[in-house]
């Protein structure tokens, strides 16, 4: 399926250094579902727990200059491109403090210093503005990729066809990361697509494709560095399709009626890529509830430094507004 060749392995350090940020944003995402309960919160809340690998594998593979865009379910995508938790907090809160200045909230997390283009509400929204700034990065001969980030459902979006198809007619330095956790928001691949291997959407522009373990960061990490390494040297873009598991509701509060019984507590056993990424390494209780304590404390600061942070003015909901 995919000429791409996948690059060497992980050291332990690494994957260590990937577990702590895995279960960083596996914290994260808990507090803001605990948070967003609790009233404080305002709009939708879209988390990401179970998806952890495909954020980190891919954002750790990224060299210095390489950007990325994002969808609604963003926080994972947003800590993993080093946005620091209590910028993400505080805009979660709605406060100036926030990444977006509070203007953005859950589903709007920008950070272009940090080379994040931003989250999007749009399904399927990045990969315009992704083939975009990769096409300029082929004018200007910088050495940079664009990775756009998208679900399985975005797959039936025209927009992702036209930006599938000129990405390879224009051979940008692009990487299209399919996060399938197989639902697209509440329905089976069966009931959406007539092909389930999503790496054939690709195959009929001519483009590279790979199909990975999503819940694998190692193997995620490897084939990200591949996909990137052909981008950046002008062989055309990548099609990189994560097979993952979404162990929550499309959103806090979803009752999740479409899925069978039993479905969620059965891939919270097998499939949670922090739990195998723990056994892997070997973790002792010591290690983990170190590891543990230094990602909570974190989290907590980040709420504190949200709480404490400032609210934007009724008049600012006029600037930033053009017509």
């Amino acid at each position: 399926m995919a000429k791409v060749e996948k690059k060497g392995s992980a050291s332990e350090e690494q994957l260590r250094e990937f577990f702590r940020e895995m279960l960083l944003i596996r914290r994260f995402e808990e507090k803001v579902e605990e948070r967003f309960r609790a009233g404080e919160l305002p709009g939708f809340l879209h988390v990401a727990i179970g998806q952890e690998a495909c954020a980190v594998g891919v954002c750790r593979a990224l060299e210095e200059g390489d950007i990325i865009a994002s969808t609604h379910r963003a926080h994972g995508h947003t800590l993993a491109k080093g946005t620091h938790p209590n910028e993400i907090m505080a805009e979660l809160y709605g406060k100036i403090e926030g990444c977006s200045h509070g203007y953005g909230g859950s589903m709007h997390l920008y950070d272009v210093e940090r080379g994040n283009l931003g989250a999007n509400a749009v399904v399927g929204g990045g990969l315009p503005s992704i083939v975009g700034a990769a096409l300029a990065f082929k004018f200007r001969d910088e050495p940079r990729v664009g990775v756009a980030f998208f679900g399985d459902g975005a797959t039936n979006i025209g927009t992702v066809h036209e930006a599938l198809n000129l990405a390879q007619l224009w051979k940008v330095p692009a990487v299209f990361v399919c996060e399938n956790n197989h639902w697209a928001e509440s329905t089976p691949a069966s009931q959406h697509v007539p092909i389930t291997d999503l790496t054939k959407r690709a195959a009929a522009y001519g483009m590279e494709a790979m199909r990975i373990d999503g819940q694998d960061v190692e193997e995620v990490y490897q084939a990200a560095h591949a996909a990137l390494d052909h981008a950046r040297e002008g062989r055309g873009p990548v099609f990189l399709l994560l097979e993952t598991y979404r162990l929550t509701g499309h959103y806090v509060g979803d009752p999740q009626v479409y899925r069978p019984k039993g479905e969620v507590e059965e891939l919270r056993q097998t499939q949670d890529p922090v739990t195998k990424l723990r056994e892997r390494l070997g973790l002792t209780d010591e290690e983990f509830e170190e590891a543990d304590r230094e990602a909570r404390e974190l989290v907590e600061a980040s709420v504190e430094f949200a709480k404490n942070g400032t609210d934007p003015k009724p008049e600012d909901a006029l600037k930033n507004v053009y017509a």
